[in-house]
């Protein structure tokens, strides 16, 4: 099961309990205290782990604790720390306060590791109480409790290229084809139920990572549908791919419009992210409506087919693609990057969309 919110508490561990001890050796009289001091409560961490991808492994209002200190011990010993505790959370977690909401810090890279809370100190042993006046001390420290916060946990997704579009376009099929995810794929909206990512490999030694969310109806950003719950999982998402239906019974028109304001209403951040749209299932619309579809698209975004094809896009249908995906170089991020129609079933321009994408993704990582 997928779960991308968890509400936790969490506490350190209490610091062991100081040791009211006092020598007592053969020959040795009036042996004086030896008490050991106790052990410091274990600290809580949270690590990162690209091994795991959701947060179903914690339950329902769970409490995570960390070992406390053992006591101390006679002959000055010092009791045993705590254990730590290491929470594994996927990349992409943020923990946040839960009574204030505030973004405690943020897990994002595998291998990050954070002390969250600190344990609770170790109480004295009677031997620091000695002195000329007191030489039989007969009390100690308790040990410092640990600190309790009450948290939530946050997933969202990090990937590259996010998928945008209304349920049944083709979302799934496509990242199944060019990726290594294995969504669930059905001829009915809303399929997708939970989010998906794939590794999409270019070559054999570069790749990036494509977000397949739920579909998105009008309304989603209100909290219709499900798009609204998984919004989230591209806010991390850099670029976004528009996916539109040509055999839709929606107009091509509405279908954009729709899913842009939908996307700013959510985030302004990521109505201003790069974006390229795919025109989709060009398998099933008449080979005589398609260069219309196209271009009546295109006119309807200001824009004209290209003809130049770097990424060998198709030539017998339009497309459009930008000279640049470099900003110094020319690239306009209030168009889209590339306007391609594709078609998943039978491969058509797929690779060409993987490369040009891939290109689009490169420019960021420099």
């Amino acid at each position: 099961m997928f779960t991308d919110s968890v509400e936790l508490t969490v506490s350190s561990g209490k610091g062991g309990q100081g040791c009211v001890a006092f020598r007592r050796e053969k020959f040795v009289l009036n042996g004086g205290p030896n008490g050991g001091d106790g052990g410091k409560g274990g600290d809580i961490w949270f690590r990162c782990d690209n091994n795991t991808h959701t947060l179903s492994h914690f339950q329902k209002r769970m409490h995570i604790k960390a070992d406390g200190g053992v006591p101390g011990e006679g002959s000055r010993m010092t009791g045993k720390a705590g254990i730590k505790k290491v929470i594994i959370v996927p990349p992409g977690t943020q923990i946040l306060d839960t009574e204030t909401g505030e973004i405690l810090f943020d897990m994002v890279k595998d291998g990050q590791e954070v002390k969250f809370l600190q344990g609770g100190k170790g109480g004295l042993g009677n031997t620091h109480f000695k002195s000329p006046t007191n030489q039989r001390p007969t009390y100690s420290q308790p040990g410092e409790k640990g600190e309790t916060r009450a948290i939530k946990l946050d997933l969202k997704l990090i990937a590259d290229i996010g998928l945008v579009g209304f349920p049944n376009v083709g979302k799934s099929t496509l990242i199944s084809t060019v990726s290594n995810a294995t969504p669930e794929i059905a001829n009915y909206e809303f399929t997708t139920l939970t989010p998906k990512l794939g590794q999409v490999n270019i070559g054999d030694f570069e790749s990036f990572v494509m977000a397949d969310i739920p579909g998105i109806i009008g309304g989603a950003h209100e909290g219709k549908g499900l798009g609204i719950q998984f919004l989230r999982h591209i806010e991390r998402t850099k670029t976004l791919l528009y996916m539109i239906d040509l055999a839709s019974y929606r107009e091509l028109k509405e279908q954009i419009e729709v899913l842009k304001d939908e996307i700013k209403s959510f985030s302004e951040k990521l109505g201003e992210s790069k974006y390229a749209i795919a025109l989709t299932r060009v398998d099933i619309v008449p080979p005589e409506e398609i260069n219309e579809l196209v271009n009546g698209f295109l006119e309807l975004l200001g824009l004209e087919a290209s003809k130049t094809n770097e990424f060998k896009f198709d030539s017998e249908m339009p497309f459009f693609v930008q000279d640049s995906a470099d900003e110094t170089l020319g690239y306009d991020r209030t168009l889209p990057y590339l306007v391609a129609p594709i078609s998943s079933a039978t491969s058509k321009n797929i690779e060409a969309l993987k490369y040009s994408l891939f290109n689009l993704v490169q420019t960021d990582r420099i």
